[in-house]
């Protein structure tokens, strides 16, 4: 493929992921996207309002119909299978891959069926010999999970060395609970829904059961607010095969799905059960009523995420665990399966074709390809290494990770926090007059309000975190941090007296903000619209540390505003 090719054609063009393949490219001046299914009305709906660069064609394509006929009407360039589900296929699973050789045309596929993307190596021979690429598993699983592998084999961040043996790899995909899932994918998961999938355990082939087996994990790229944590309910993916090709020494893979909310997700794996124990042959049949249910338990916050852990060793012998997280706003998650191809196209375009050949995409794109595309999404992403046993890492640089180096220095110098530091500064206070803001600042001891107020803080290491002991003029309160765990790990827990509050620790530019997720009361954790509304952050001005903190209240109003600076060097 060089830059002269033009035409697109791609099938399911309409649908879930081929249709935000035709976004991903509409800027693109020099192509003609032929947005093809077996409606041409649905094809047509879908083209008019998009403004779109790119010349957009409506068409109809059956791949149950005569293929090669259709693809010499077409005349493409590339052909892009976006339609699935590519575990239903059927015998001839192939057939567009066939004609697509014989006629000359590259290919592209957004599978993530673990048959379906092995086989593909068959007609490697053939793809060579026409000089055409036939690229399968272009979507998130598994050329992403590839690509990021890769990544977190080298070196990573200040703590990093290159990963000389890589023994397990795990990751998921935790899509948004209103993003859009299209039945297609509802009936590949259905498809192998409890029956035998075939993983890695222990450095062997072993047996798991599809949306049975599952695990929690909590994605939290560094520096930004994390997705609650999730139970991930495993899926049949092309990794089991494809990772042990690329990385012939690793001992375990695991990949799952976490879709939310959890009460979907555990009935899902109830019915799972059913076809584990004979009693049901299948849930394929289902498939359509499982869709409708799943939208219709539509609730919670509209973010979607990513992740890959890897554990493996450094030359020394050294054990280490690297992860990467993704976290998606809105509705930019649905993008992500789409990128690898749209990725590959641009590149083509651009005069980088991939070479001749059948094979899985695994070795054609690099995270950086999907970095690009990445940033002009609501997407962030992050690495995180975790710290070896034994090291004395201070609480706000664990929570933070990588992020917590993009920090000012007079902001770091407050969290580097080793036994005991004790700062002084001034402050402004002011108070709410209310009689309900005024019990809720008793209660956890809020300073009164005044001007220049003098203050002193000193951290205290402890073993569950660190002890704050504030003094404003003279009068001092207290609280204790320490980290989430559990459904708070990534987020950072503070007490004041039998009050709880739950927050992320957010890098915005060179400010540190603390974002309130979670509250309880005596342990009991209460509704968030009555917890009280939290603006804290930390920042340097004409450089010294500053701090400003407000607590309000929907009833109350105002409890309290203090705002200031603390310097070291004015220890008391």
């Amino acid at each position: 493929m060089t830059s002269s090719v033009r035409k697109i054609l791609i099938l399911g063009g309409y649908g879930t992921f081929g249709g935000r393949l035709v976004l991903l490219l509409a800027d693109a001046t020099e192509l003609t996207l032929v947005v093809a299914g077996r409606s041409l009305a649905n094809a047509q709906a879908f083209c008019a309002p998009l403004k779109a660069a790119a010349t957009l064609v409506p068409a109809v394509f059956d791949r149950a119909g005569d293929v090669k006929g259709q693809l010499r009407d077409i005349k493409p360039d590339v052909v892009v299978d976006s339609a699935g589900p590519f575990q239903l296929y059927g015998s001839d699973r192939y057939r567009v891959v066939r004609a697509a050789i014989e006629q000359g045309i590259h290919y592209i596929d957004l599978s993530d069926g673990a048959a379906f993307v092995d086989g593909i190596v068959q007609f490697d021979a053939a793809a060579r010999d026409r000089g055409v690429f036939i690229l399968s598993g272009a979507s998130s699983f598994p050329v992403l999970t590839a690509a990021v592998v890769r990544r977190l084999m080298a070196p990573c961040g200040n703590a990093g060395s290159v990963l000389v043996r890589l023994d397990a790899v795990a990751g998921g995909i935790a899509p948004s609970p209103f993003a859009e899932i299209g039945l297609n994918v509802m009936r590949a998961i259905t498809s192998y829904a409890g029956k035998p999938v075939e993983i890695v355990r222990d450095g062997r082939r072993a047996t798991a059961h599809g949306i049975i087996d599952t695990m929690r994990f909590t994605v939290a790229p560094p520096g930004h607010v994390p997705l609650w944590r999730r139970r991930f309910a495993l899926v049949d993916v092309p990794e089991y095969k494809l990772l042990p090709q690329l990385w012939p020494g690793v001992r375990s893979i695991w990949m799952g799905a976490g879709t939310v909310p959890g009460i979907w997700l555990r009935a899902l794996m109830l019915v799972s059960f059913l076809v584990r124990l004979k009693i049901l042959p299948s849930l394929v049949p289902f498939a359509e009523l499982i869709h409708r249910t799943r939208h219709a338990l539509s609730w919670g916050e509209h973010r979607g995420g990513m992740f890959i852990v890897v554990k493996g060793a450094l030359a020394d012998g050294d054990a280490v665990e690297r992860s990467w997280h993704m976290i998606a706003e809105g509705d930019d998650g649905p993008f992500i399966p789409s990128m690898a191809a749209a990725a590959i196209i641009r590149r083509s375009l651009a005069g980088l074709a991939p070479p001749p050949g059948a094979r899985a995409a695994t070795r054609d794109l690099e995270l950086a390809d999907y970095e690009a595309l990445f940033a002009s999404r609501k997407i962030v992403t992050g690495t995180r290494q975790d710290f070896r046993s034994g090291e004395n890492v201070p609480l706000y640089r664990r929570i933070l990770g990588g992020a917590y180096d993009l920090l000012p220095e007079q902001v770091r110098v407050m969290h580097d926090l080793d036994r005991e530091l004790t700062v002084a500064g001034v402050a402004t206070v002011e108070r709410g007059a209310g009689l309900l803001s005024r019990l809720a600042a008793r209660i956890v001891g809020f300073p009164p309000a005044g001007q220049d107020v003098p203050v002193a803080v000193t951290f205290l290491a402890r073993d569950a975190g660190e002890l704050w002991r504030r003094r404003f003029a003279g009068l001092a309160f207290e609280s204790l941090q320490e980290e989430g765990r559990g459904g708070n790990e990534g987020l950072l827990c503070e007490r004041f007296g039998p009050m709880n509050f739950t927050m992320a620790l957010v890098v915005d530019g060179e400010r540190l903000r603390l974002l309130l997720r979670r509250w309880s009361i005596l342990g009991i954790p209460m509704p968030l619209a009555l917890g009280p509304r939290i603006d804290a952050f930390e920042f340097v001005d004409n450089g010294r540390f500053c701090f400003h903190i407000e607590i309000r209240h929907p009833l109350a109003g105002l409890i309290v505003r203090y705002r200031g600076w603390l310097a070291p060097s004015l220890a008391a």
